[in-house]
């Protein structure tokens, strides 16, 4: 890979990580569409490892609330709203972990294709558009319920499908199950980082175990210039999204999937 090859894949990464368009879609499609090698699955581990960098930066006090009162809560002494939070998170990432440890093979091999990802920007982007028009918006993250739980980690196993933006699928789950905007986007935000975090261990594990060469220091400097890209976009989304709405991303999805269907199906 060359130097223009790394900053641009890792700002694609950074930037469209937490928006609902789907990061995985565009680190797939931009070698496909500049004609250059693919930058292969390590590098998407890389690039992913540093947006988890950004996120766990950005929620750094939230976190160790959480963190605090759920440990609290192992011992039955109390169940505060930070220690639900955390069990959310946790009980909501089962379906997705279950779903790539059995399904990884496949969708490596047989659902990175443009067509694939057209289909799943455009199916997922209406409905996207659906649950942010008839959502209630309502509640915020720390009054998410069992059911809420198991709806949106259902949802964001359907996310190993290219194209479908995991944190775009979570997001139409919150919202559609009444979060508010920003709820839904924050606990999207807190519920990628097991998911990364497992992805990038394991990726990390077979990388360490190839007897051939790995470039760290690409991997290094795609994972600093996501992660810094990363941070910016998590700001700047989360003041502007109870503005601007879901509608501009339903509207890109939209333009790109049909861009998509008409350079590779027809």
């Amino acid at each position: 890979m060359d130097f223009m090859q790394i900053v641009l894949l890792a700002l694609i990464q950074g930037i469209t990580e937490f928006l609902p368009i789907s990061s995985s879609a565009h680190l797939i499609l931009v070698p496909v569409l500049t004609g250059w090698q693919d930058q292969g699955l390590a590098f998407d581990v890389a690039v992913h490892v540093g947006t988890l960098l950004a996120v766990v930066l950005y929620f750094r006090r939230e976190l160790l609330r959480m963190a605090r009162e759920w440990l609290v809560s192992l011992t039955g002494r109390r169940l505060t709203a930070d220690a639900k939070l955390a069990w959310a998170v946790i009980f909501a990432t089962i379906p997705a972990g279950l779903a790539g440890l059995l399904l990884e093979d496949f969708v490596a091999h047989a659902l990175r294709s443009p067509v694939v990802i057209a289909l799943a920007t455009i199916g997922f982007g209406l409905l996207l558009w659906w649950a942010d028009a008839t959502g209630r918006r309502v509640r915020s993250e720390h009054h998410i319920g069992w059911r809420d739980v198991v709806v949106i980690g259902i949802a964001q196993a359907l996310a190993l499908i290219p194209g479908t933006s995991r944190s775009g699928i979570t997001m139409t789950a919150a919202l559609a199950m009444g979060l508010t905007r920003e709820a839904a986007a924050r606990f999207s935000f807190l519920l990628s980082i097991p998911i990364i975090l497992a992805a990038g261990g394991l990726e990390t594990l077979k990388l360490v175990d190839d007897p051939n060469p790995v470039a760290w220091d690409v991997l290094v400097s795609g994972a600093v210039l996501s992660g810094v890209s990363a941070f910016f976009c998590i700001h700047f989304f989360l003041k502007l999204l109870e503005r601007v709405g879901m509608l501009p991303f339903v509207i890109y999805r939209l333009v790109l999937g049909i861009f998509l269907l008409a350079v590779f199906a027809f």
